[in-house]
């Protein structure tokens, strides 16, 4: 399959998606495009699968529908999860992303020490718009940034936003689904305000080296001798 079919083949999945998504969010097409800084007909394009928005966008949207981004990426028709709200600035907080994500598409390429020319006629793309891509000065859609980083070697889910409020609340909703992951048991060992001293002291060991652990054994088998 040719780069420019798959990046139709998941523009229309995608499009599918965030349909049902707004749709089990109860929120309208006008709602969501103010959410995520586009006008309503590009938000309809979005959801048609005639355009792709770029990852900030995805971000956004997911956010604001209070969804993993990793639901983008599932088959799943709807998330049973409750939707967040909380005002940011797009202007800004978008410009910077989008500058971010270029600059780690960048580093992906000159780590697989490939040249613009040479990524740009794998994908398919001119190398002024891969220029503009890196240089975050142009949002890279979606499935496009998806099948540059798979020419590279490279994960999608490395580029996500990690440090923002965006980010944050994406790390703070896998780390929720992580924990309802855990034996019952040991979710509730966890939650008990009486069991804290004993997993703060699991979280210190599990930053010690494999000697320092050993010698923490080793003391502690004298004292039980």
């Amino acid at each position: 399959m040719s780069i420019d079919t798959q990046v139709a083949v998941r523009s229309r999945k995608l499009g599918v998606l965030i349909r049902d998504a707004r749709l089990a969010a109860r929120k309208t097409i006008p709602e969501c495009a103010v959410a995520i800084g586009v006008t309503n007909g590009i938000f309809r394009a979005y959801e048609e699968g005639r355009r792709s928005p770029s990852l900030p966008e995805m971000e956004f949207l997911a956010y604001y529908l209070g969804l993993p981004m990793r639901h983008f990426w599932g088959k799943e028709a709807k998330s049973e999860a409750a939707p967040l709200m909380s005002a940011l600035n797009l202007q800004a907080l978008g410009a910077l992303r989008q500058r971010m994500v270029g600059a780690l598409l960048r580093q992906e390429r000159e780590k697989a020490s490939i040249s613009i020319k040479a990524l740009a006629e794998q994908a398919g793309v001119s190398g002024a718009r891969l220029r503009a891509f890196e240089l975050g000065t142009r949002p890279i859609p979606l499935p496009v940034l998806e099948a540059l980083i798979t020419l590279l070697g490279g994960q999608i889910e490395s580029l996500l936003d990690q440090t923002g409020p965006v980010g944050q609340w994406i790390n703070q909703q896998k780390a929720i689904q992580d924990f309802l992951q855990l034996p019952p048991e040991l979710q509730e060992f966890v939650c008990k305000p009486v069991n804290r001293p004993y997993v703060e002291l699991a979280l210190k060991l599990s930053n010690l080296s494999t000697t320092k652990l050993r010698s923490v054994a080793e003391d502690l088998l004298d004292i039980t001798l």
